[in-house]
């Protein structure tokens, strides 16, 4: 495919680049950087859809009319800028034009080392910066092919950041402009631009949950560009998300043919190898990342639920605990620890955890059940029921939940209670109904009629 076939299709449907950009921008919280491609008109109507269509965002807008050389200071000058959850940002190409005029119509290369604009030196040295101080905010910045473009030649480290691009060209204008930018360079520079292209338009397609897409883009990428390892990785996770766990793990593997301390490639082959039950396996890739990086919190953590998986519970506490050193609010690690805790009988002491995850997030009603969960078993069956129905309360349909509150109420001589519980899990997922028939939480109602007709109906 050349890269101008490849520019039509990416903006063959304006409409399916919308949904995209709206189903991203909806389900995105906090921190994050798109890129839309789109004319000023085009970019008008955009962002009265995106108004329309989502009325839970706050979305701020800010045109650049001149040039610029500090977009930081212009962010954290905004009154309204802690009430915000977008922010669209248009113009930023008006801080590029004086140098890239020498260029147009193929006189010379404005992409050169030596016409980098003072903003994209002031982006790529303040990228932590933005990420620290506005991290509610997601921007989304509207710009010309050539201004993208440049972005990702000159302003490579704040753009390494960026989430997705999505691309509104029109027929003749901004579409023509693509192929005029493509045929100015030379065939293996325009492949990499190319398999770049796909892998942003993945990386859409990602966001969007269209992850058979997403993978085609980024097979699309290996294709032009067959040692591109952020093609190779995100076809991996891609994959994974789908379930075909072994064929993630083909792509990790050909990322270590290309570079044996990848350390994404180690963690992410370990998590594929978990999720296909070979946790030995994990845990020798975990182990071979974190000997190349022994604060990798992310390995750590992973590594406990390997050997968590194993029942090995003393050693996924130590793993847990050691990430916990690297990151104290790091909330996976204290849930898990907090389940290994319970798995070894200490539930007063897996209680201190759970209490840990809900200070920091009070609405995590995993955390809730969990604590639930280890009061009863701990024998505290009233406090119990109140984190289910804490669970419950935030999640009606989260059936684990409603199972375990049955088991306290059950231990609470409420029996009739209990079964219209158990009913409700067994109702909103079958599974439940096998699990009764043998967990002795049960056992006190065993031996009643109606529980057994529950656990034994079809």
């Amino acid at each position: 495919m050349t890269l101008a076939n490849a520019a039509k299709q990416i903006a063959a449907d304006p409409e399916a680049q919308y949904q995209a950009l709206q189903r991203s921008l909806r389900r995105r919280k906090g921190f994050g950087l798109l890129f839309v491609q789109a004319s000023p008109a085009k970019a008008s109507d955009i962002l009265q859809r995106l108004r329309n269509d989502l009325p839970q965002k706050n979305i701020g807008t800010l045109v650049l009319d001149q040039p610029i050389t500090n977009l930081y200071n212009l962010v954290a000058q905004r009154p309204d800028l802690a009430n915000l959850n977008i922010l669209v940002v248009q113009g930023l190409e008006k801080s590029l034009e004086a140098d890239i005029k020498p260029g147009y119509g193929g006189e010379g290369d404005y992409y050169n080392l030596d016409t980098v604009p003072p903003l994209l030196s002031h982006l790529n040295q303040q990228r932590d910066n933005f990420r620290d101080h506005f991290g509610h905010l997601c921007f989304v910045f509207v710009v010309p092919p050539f201004a993208l473009k440049y972005l990702i030649r000159r302003a490579a480290d704040f753009f390494d950041w960026q989430s997705a691009i999505f691309t509104f060209a029109d027929a003749h204008g901004e579409e023509r402009q693509i192929q005029t930018q493509i045929s100015q360079g030379e065939e293996t520079e325009n492949s990499n631009l190319q398999a770049l292209i796909n892998v942003l338009e993945g990386n859409a397609k990602y966001e969007a949950g269209d992850y058979d897409e997403a993978i085609a883009a980024y097979a699309a990428a290996l294709t032009l560009k067959p040692d591109y390892l952020d093609a190779l990785h995100n076809k991996g996770v891609a994959l994974g998300n789908l379930g075909q766990h072994e064929a993630a793990i083909a792509c990790y593997d050909a990322a270590l043919v290309l570079k044996p301390d990848d350390l994404d490639a180690l963690h992410n082959k370990g998590v594929a190898l978990g999720n296909l039950g070979q946790y030995e396996a994990a845990i020798a890739c975990y182990d071979a990342a974190l000997a190349l990086k022994p604060d990798y919190h992310e390995a750590l953590y992973n590594k406990g639920n390997a050997l968590y998986d194993l029942e090995q519970y003393d050693a996924a506490i130590a793993c847990y605990d050691a990430a916990l050193e690297i990151k104290s609010d790091y909330q996976d690690a204290l849930n898990s620890k907090g389940n290994a805790l319970g798995n070894l009988g200490r539930y007063e002491a897996a209680i201190t955890y759970f209490d840990a995850v809900l200070i920091i997030k009070p609405d995590d009603f995993s955390s809730w059940d969990s604590k639930g969960y280890a009061l009863a078993k701990a024998e505290r069956f009233s406090e119990a029921v109140k984190c289910f129905d804490k669970a419950i309360e935030t999640n009606p349909q989260y059936a684990n939940a409603i199972y375990n509150k049955a088991f306290a109420v059950s231990r609470t001589h409420n029996l009739d209670e209990a079964l219209e519980l158990l009913q409700r899990a067994i109702a909103l997922d079958p599974k439940y109904r096998n699990m009764a028939r043998t967990d002795t939480d049960f056992d006190p109602i065993r031996a009643d009629e109606r529980f057994q007709a529950l656990v034994e109906g079809e």
